[in-house]
């Protein structure tokens, strides 16, 4: 399509480092996308971000229509203006919300009907809705609507679900439209079932997106079944389209997507855990909570550039984190924004130069040897 376009640059096993081209701006991948739920990444200026290292951020579709409203943004010139984010965005459909609020929804062939968790006010999203939202926000890459099952599951509810999340899919297709330079991504579903996530890949294909996201991971199956199942789920979906896991993950989920071909990832965690004490580091997770850091002048991590780690020490986060003072969300979540961007960055310099292996074993040594020993 006319302005949006996926460029492979190199492979390295199964990993994968290109460039997707929008006429937001180029998004380098792997790429890690911060989460600004409610047009905002919490605890940070949109320019912060930036700075970490990110291209793409994600809004969320099913916030977003709930409050301000999708009228009211597009009234106000778009989610990029209204956010003060000029790079590309991507909007997920809503689906995996609705999911979660198990009881408060209604589930059709239609759509979903459920209860706002705001004030109770009932609403709906069909995929021709949800397209609809994400047009009136104006995202670059609008995510298909979708139904998410939660895992485990038994295989006759996963397959109904992932058959109408593919009729949804033909549906959400014709919805879009002819939009120049925006991209509609589709998103494979199926469970842990290989056959039915080949079954997903091949409507999806069938029907025709400008990218492809694995959904229906990280929903509670864990880990290595995760792996697992991305060991045939990314190989089932198109070469040359991005392919994007939806809301993964912790860094060594992330590392181990990319080594199965995964080139786009989304979560939460790095600025929720800034904002609960939870630091990542190269040497693994430290919990500036602990008492053991009250006295250590030493930064985070003595090799990261970030204003936490270049300006202040150990000792002063855990105090403002006890103290509860605010600095302490924005400085740990911009550490871990920086953190995310640099495990991309690490890995997209490795898959380059032929040596994502080797990029692999030092990352993991490095966080078997664990956070530096105190003073």
């Amino acid at each position: 399509m006319a302005g949006f376009r996926f460029d492979l640059a190199a492979r390295d096993g199964k990993a994968r480092t290109g460039v997707i081209s929008t006429p937001r701006g180029e998004i380098r991948t792997p790429a890690f996308m911060p989460v600004g739920t409610a047009a905002t990444v919490k605890a940070m200026l949109p320019g912060s971000v930036r700075e970490t290292g990110a291209d793409i951020l994600l809004g969320n579709t099913y916030h977003l229509m709930l409050r301000p409203t999708a009228e009211r943004i597009n009234r106000l010139g778009g989610l990029h203006r209204f956010m003060n984010w000029e790079r590309p965005i991507l909007t997920d459909s809503g689906g995996f919300q609705v999911m979660s609020l198990a009881d408060l929804r209604k589930l059709t062939e239609r759509g979903v009907t459920f209860k706002s968790h705001i004030d109770g006010s009932r609403h709906e999203i069909t995929p021709e809705r949800s397209m609809e939202i994400q047009r009136l926000l104006g995202s670059d890459i609008v995510m298909c609507f979708d139904e998410c099952p939660a895992l485990p599951a038994d295989r006759a509810t996963i397959a109904q679900s992932m058959r109408l999340s593919m009729r949804w899919a033909a549906r959400s297709k014709e919805a879009f439209g002819d939009r120049p330079g925006h991209a509609l991504f589709g998103i494979q579903q199926g469970g842990l079932e290989e056959d039915l996530r080949a079954e997903s890949a091949q409507a999806l294909t069938g029907i025709g997106f400008d990218g492809y996201a694995v959904g229906g991971l990280a929903v509670g199956e864990g880990q290595e079944a995760m792996l697992g199942c991305l060991d045939f789920a990314a190989d089932q979906l198109p070469r040359d389209k991005p392919r994007y896991l939806m809301g993964v993950g912790k860094p060594d989920d992330i590392v181990g997507a990319v080594a199965r071909g995964i080139d786009m990832m989304d979560c939460v965690l790095p600025s929720r855990s800034g904002r609960t004490g939870q630091v990542f580091t190269r040497r693994g997770v430290v919990n500036i909570k602990n008492a053991r850091h009250a006295d250590d002048p030493r930064p985070l991590d003595e090799a990261c550039t970030c204003p936490a780690c270049r300006s202040y020490s150990r000792a002063y986060l855990h105090h403002v984190f006890r103290s509860q003072e605010i600095i302490s969300s924005m400085l740990l979540t911009w550490h871990n924004l920086q953190y995310y961007q640099e495990l991309m960055s690490g890995m997209r310099g490795a898959i380059g130069a032929g040596l994502f292996d080797e990029w692999q074993q030092g990352f993991h040594r490095e966080r078997a040897e664990g956070d530096i020993a105190p003073l």
